[in-house]
C-alpha cells in the first residue's frame, strides 16, 4: 500500500537529525526570519532599481505579480513535494525532514517557520529557475523585481501558517484557520492551501463542507 501522510500527531518537538549543529539549523524563531529574510527581500529591490535600471513602476508591478504567483506555487509545492511519499526509505526520510516532522508534531514552534539557511539555500534554487524562464523570453533582468514579490509572498504564508497552529483564528479569517485544521486532522489530501483557498478551489481539493460532511458520517 502506498505510504500517506499520516493525520495521526503527538505533542511536543520533533527530532530531525541526531547531529546538534545540523538539528539547530531545523529550527527558527519570527524576529530571525523577519531580520533574514527582510534583508534579502530589502536588498534585492535595492539592487533591482539602482544596479539593474528597473523603474519603481514595473518593479511594483512585478512585486505584486510575484506575490500572487506565490500562492499558485504555494499550493504545487505543498501537494506536489512536501506530499510526495513513495515506499522508498530515502524519499519517506526527505518526507520527513522536509513537511512530514510538521504533520507528527504539528504544534513544534521552533519549526512551524523555514530556518534561514535551508530557506535561503531553496530560495537561491528558485531565484535561479526564474532567473532561467525570464531568460528564455529574453527578459531576465524581470527576475530582480518579480522575485523579491515572490518572497515576499512565502513570508507572509509563513506567519499565517504559524497563527493557524498557535493562535485562535480572528473572526475574520475563521475559515482560513478551520481550512488548515481540516488538513492536519482529517483531509492531509486536501486543502493544501494555506494562506488561501484559491487554488484548492481551482484544483477540486477543497475538503467537504460541514453539511456534505454530516451526510455523510448520518449514512
Amino acid at each position: 500500500m502506498k505510504p500517506k501522510v499520516t493525520t495521526e500527531f503527538q505533542h511536543g518537538k520533533a527530532q530531525i537529525f541526531k547531529n546538534p549543529f545540523l538539528e539547530s539549523l531545523t529550527k527558527t524563531n519570527p524576529i530571525q526570519n523577519i531580520i533574514v529574510y527582510g534583508i534579502a527581500i530589502i536588498g534585492m529591490l535595492i539592487l533591482a532599481h539602482f544596479e539593474i535600471g528597473l523603474s519603481f513602476l514595473t518593479i511594483a508591478g512585478l512585486f505584486v505579480g510575484g506575490m500572487f504567483f506565490w500562492t499558485f506555487a504555494e499550493y504545487m509545492l505543498h501537494r506536489f513535494v512536501f506530499h510526495w511519499v513513495t515506499e522508498a526509505k530515502w524519499s519517506q526520510r526527505f518526507h520527513f525532514v522536509m513537511h512530514g516532522s510538521h504533520h507528527h508534531y504539528p504544534r513544534d514552534e521552533e519549526r512551524l517557520l523555514m530556518p534561514p539557511v535551508p530557506g535561503l539555500i531553496m530560495a537561491s534554487i528558485l531565484f535561479l529557475f526564474f532567473y532561467g524562464a525570464f531568460w528564455v523570453f529574453g527578459i531576465p533582468k524581470l527576475t530582480f523585481g518579480f522575485f523579491p514579490g515572490f518572497f515576499t509572498g512565502y513570508l507572509m504564508y509563513s506567519f499565517v501558517h504559524r497563527a493557524t497552529h498557535i493562535m485562535r483564528p480572528p473572526k475574520r479569517f475563521k475559515n482560513l484557520w478551520q481550512h488548515h485544521s481540516l488538513h492536519h486532522y482529517r483531509y492531509p489530501d486536501k486543502a493544501f492551501g494555506v494562506s488561501n483557498t484559491l487554488w484548492d478551489r481551482v484544483f477540486g481539493t477543497m475538503p467537504p463542507s460541514k453539511i456534505k460532511d454530516k451526510k455523510q458520517e448520518m449514512a
